[in-house]
């Protein structure tokens, strides 16, 4: 098969010829139709993230795919099955904590590492090979559009984060990184799940009146100062009324201050969840007062991806329609131009922009 390596941090991505993976028990093969590539790739692939991919490594997180190999332990897969192939992978001999990978794409500790020694390539290859409880029927009309549908790898994510929060329908949510690939997914998500309101504070105009055009009235959008104390009074004062809930989902580059200014808008018993990657390449702490969350009973939760039955979930809400990806711009590449996709990403990381690597088209 075809398949895009990272041969070296630095170095653009190679195309080229692979052995075919062989599942074993408790596998599945699946051809893989789209796969997202994240905004944020190029910093993966250049070593600036420091995310701890071993190359030569085929990378990518998650895809749309259709089955060709089940294992003899898979009971409701079949092959032809279209699904969508979830990248976060957990290893089965500890049912409490168990070590995560995020297959092709980053681990978490000794334990995640080892399992990404296994589980070593991800979806920009025209096969992957996947564990068969990470694999989920879709609804046909994603066969439609797989590229489109690729946008699983973001809203599956953000949907997690606002299960961890317990997000309730009629509730007022502030998504502190509104502006962004994956904070607009969230308010897209947030609403989808009966949200009454949504606050989404930003620095970007454009970006900012581009999701109150899409939400109507529900969305209270709050142009950011960069000020700690008045941002954070305006983004109450936008709410009309208590904060539920905030997520925070703002990048690495973002100072902690902005983290802080969102989540302590936040009302008596509300509920935080940390989700970003404020402070993954140095600088200050979040901070939060000790004294404003015991006294107001705040509940702060950090949250790494999503538990697997928030897939199961997610692709419920698409297939309803509750959550329309039609209004999302969508510009697929053929595994050729893979690099030409990592630069597309990059540049364009704004709300509903998403860019899928087609490996199996043409």
């Amino acid at each position: 098969m075809r398949a895009a390596v990272l041969t070296q941090f630095g170095a653009p991505l190679t195309v080229r010829e692979v052995p075919d993976p062989d599942a074993g028990g408790g596998e599945v093969v699946v051809e893989v139709l789209a796969a997202n590539v994240a905004p944020y790739a190029a910093e993966v692939f250049s070593g600036k993230r420091k995310y701890p991919l071993v190359p030569p490594v085929v990378p990518g997180v998650g895809g749309v795919g259709r089955i060709l190999h089940v294992g003899p332990d898979a009971t409701r897969l079949r092959v032809g099955d279209l699904v969508w192939c979830d990248s976060t992978v957990r290893s089965r001999d500890d049912a409490l904590t168990p070590d995560i990978t995020l297959q092709g794409w980053s681990s978490r500790g000794e334990g995640g590492a080892r399992l990404a020694e296994y589980l070593h390539d991800g979806a920009f290859a025209e096969l992957m090979r996947v564990p068969t409880e990470n694999v989920f029927p879709l609804p046909a009309a994603a066969g439609e559009d797989p590229a489109r549908w690729a946008a699983l790898t973001v809203h599956t994510i953000s949907y997690g984060g606002l299960l961890a929060g317990g997000l309730a329908a009629g509730e007022t949510l502030l998504v502190s990184g509104a502006t962004g690939n994956l904070g607009s997914s969230a308010v897209a998500v947030a609403f989808a799940m009966g949200a009454g309101r949504v606050v989404a504070p930003g620095r970007n105009k454009a970006a900012l009146d581009l999701l109150a055009d899409r939400f109507g009235p529900r969305l209270r959008p709050v142009p950011l100062t960069g000020d700690e104390a008045t941002d954070r009074a305006a983004m109450s004062a936008a709410a009309d009324g208590p904060i539920d809930m905030v997520i925070d989902l703002l990048p690495p580059s973002a100072p902690s201050s902005a983290s802080r200014a969102a989540a302590m808008t936040v009302r008596e018993y509300g509920r935080v969840v940390l989700m970003g990657g404020v402070g993954m390449l140095g600088g200050d702490d979040l901070a939060l007062p000790y004294p404003w969350i015991m006294r107001n009973s705040i509940t702060v939760r950090g949250q790494w991806m999503y538990p697997r039955t928030a897939n199961v979930g997610i692709i419920r809400l698409l297939a309803s329609g509750a959550l329309d990806l039609a209004p999302e711009r969508v510009r697929p590449f053929d595994l050729n131009a893979v690099n030409d996709a990592i630069t597309y990403a990059a540049a364009h990381g704004g709300p509903f922009d998403r860019t899928s690597l087609t490996p199996s088209a043409g």
